[in-house]
This record gives C-alpha cells, sequence and structure tokens, in this order.
C-alpha cells in the first residue's frame, strides 16, 4: 500500500511540474528566447516538481517487490 501511495505521489508532482512546463511554453509566442524560457522555468519553484515525481516513481518501480 505503500508503494502505491508513494508512486502517485511521484505521478501528482510529475502531473503538476509538466502542466505548468507547458504552460510556461506560451511565452515563446510572447517573444521569449529558448534561453530565456530555461532562465526563467529554473527560477520556478513549481517547475522542479517534474523531475522530482520522475525521480521518486522510478525510485518506487525499482524498489517494488517482485514477488512471483
Amino acid at each position: 500500500m505503500g508503494y502505491i501511495f508513494t508512486f502517485l505521489i511521484g505521478f501528482g508532482l510529475a502531473v503538476i511540474g509538466g502542466v505548468t512546463l507547458i504552460a510556461y511554453l506560451n511565452f515563446l509566442p510572447a517573444g521569449l528566447s529558448w534561453g530565456d524560457y530555461f532562465i526563467y522555468t529554473t527560477g520556478r519553484i513549481e517547475c522542479y516538481f517534474f523531475p522530482v515525481g520522475l525521480v521518486i516513481m522510478a525510485l518506487v518501480l525499482y524498489l517494488y517487490p517482485n514477488n512471483p
């Protein structure tokens, strides 16, 4: 049960971070360059949720016991 809950926490964080990164892509048509986009997103805490969520999900999948 703990593995599933932790996986869902990681999934939720990855979704929040991914949606935020996609939403900030709207700055590109407004005149920002890709470099400005990456500088802006590295300064926002919610953009770090995406890689943290991916790491949590990968860790849970790696540690999940395989009982055949």
